[in-house]
């Protein structure tokens, strides 16, 4: 008994709702009929909640008055349970929609307010239209939100986001008149979220090479040590700023030890947001860098401190036949502009199916900035063996190939900001 009078003030109250709402002046605004050419035609049967309040709240559908004219029937019927008034949603296609059919199911909670009770109609019934609106002409002027937005990094992770990456290696060869040695190792730290991005590596090689030939005997070494670093920080869609840092040294380049730290700014003149589509970011640097060599260079300097800008472009634009990328980099030092690089990257990779890619890469540059060449003569074998940095105007490199991508898709961290950057080195 008690049930049964519940459910007489519940749809009192429906009906007295959908009265007020339907009265002249007072109701929802009617969507032009032009604006729903091609919606699916909806006969809405509803003997249990009144009909005008759901219609009202849903604009992509056009409700019919009879059966014969619908696309898809939608009954909504009530029944009494222990835990109290469950409502069911029955769809049934017609036409071109006949088969799809579906049946869901709405249970308010206890003491729930009628128009909370419409409103979990209108939503459940919404996601159930979807199926047939997606089939329909009006599809192309839906789009679907998502209430709550849950950020990338709304997670529990007991790493805070920090993935760290290990990697050693030893390659030992030899012969009779020969015999080589290489170590390398390098260890790397990085955290990426919507706001900050953190990138931080730790690099170590050593290539030994013993030539004997008769009583010639040669002994040649390689090393080299480098940590980099970089911090990025989101400041809104199209703008972020950070910081560079470098610490290095190297047989090859003629640097003992090099120190560099340069703030920068970018600028994307697309949306970051849109970056799984189209970027075209701008990059600016301005760094100092403190170097001692290992040898007199041909300026004759041990050391010195210098002080240097690079600007860069970054253009990259997705398809669903693959993506076309290319960077254009400047860079030169203060004190004298004529020591100066120019350098431009270009990548086509093609897609052939999922995960597999077929790529071209190439690029060159103009180089005007070789400040740590040492002083003297390089040795044939120097030269052979390329342990030592030699002038040059120009260098360039092109390659092509092909790549396989699989393993997660879980990772919904995009974070585009100073990709560029790595493109952009202090040079000596």
């Amino acid at each position: 008994m008690t049930i049964t009078i519940k459910k007489t003030i519940l749809t009192a109250a429906l009906l007295t709702l959908s009265a007020v709402l339907l009265l002249p002046g007072i109701g929802l605004s009617q969507t032009p009929d032009g604006a729903k050419k091609g919606a699916p035609r909806i006969y809405l049967d509803s003997p249990t909640v009144p009909p005008g309040p759901l219609q009202a709240e849903i604009g992509f559908v056009s409700f019919v008055a009879s059966i014969s004219e619908a696309q898809v029937i939608v009954r909504i019927s009530a029944r009494d349970t222990s835990d109290g008034t469950e409502y069911e949603l029955t769809l049934t296609g017609q036409n071109e929609f006949a088969g799809m059919n579906d049946t869901l199911k709405v249970m308010p909670d206890n003491g729930e307010k009628t128009e909370d009770l419409q409103k979990d109609l209108v939503r459940t019934l919404k996601l159930s239209l979807m199926r047939y609106v997606t089939k329909t002409e009006i599809a192309s002027r839906v789009s679907v939100s998502f209430l709550d937005q849950v950020k990338p990094t709304a997670v529990v992770d007991p790493w805070n986001f920090w993935v760290f990456s290990l990697n050693v290696d030893a390659f030992l060869s030899g012969e009779e008149t020969y015999q080589s040695q290489y170590w390398m190792a390098s260890i790397s730290a990085n955290r990426v979220t919507p706001q900050w991005k953190i990138r931080t590596s730790l690099n170590a090689n050593r290539d030994k090479s013993v030539f004997s030939v008769g009583d010639y005997n040669y002994s040649s070494i390689y090393e080299s040590e480098s940590f980099s670093g970089e911090v990025v920080r989101s400041i809104s869609d199209h703008w972020s700023v950070g910081a560079f840092m470098d610490i290095s040294s190297s047989t090859y380049s003629n640097i003992k030890l090099g120190f560099t730290l340069a703030p920068a700014i970018e600028y994307d003149v697309f949306p970051y947001s849109e970056s799984t589509k189209r970027q075209l970011r701008i990059l600016y640097r301005v760094g100092a860098t403190a170097v001692r060599y290992r040898e007199m260079t041909i300026y004759d300097k041990m050391r010195e401190t210098l002080w240097s800008e690079s600007l860069s472009a970054a253009l990259e634009l997705k398809q669903p036949w693959g993506t076309i990328s290319t960077t254009l980099t400047g860079f030169h030092y203060f004190h004298d502009f004529r020591k100066n690089r120019l350098t431009l990257n270009g990548e086509i990779s093609l897609r052939v199916f999922k995960g597999l890619n077929f790529n071209i890469r190439g690029g060159g540059s103009r180089i005007h900035d070789q400040l740590s060449i040492a002083k003297g003569e390089a040795s044939l074998e120097d030269v052979l063996l390329r342990r030592r940095q030699l002038e040059t105007g120009y260098n360039y490199y092109f390659s092509a190939g092909i790549s396989f991508t699989f393993g997660s898709i879980n990772s919904n961290v995009v974070n585009p900001r100073f990709n560029s950057g790595s493109s952009v080195s202090i040079s000596f």
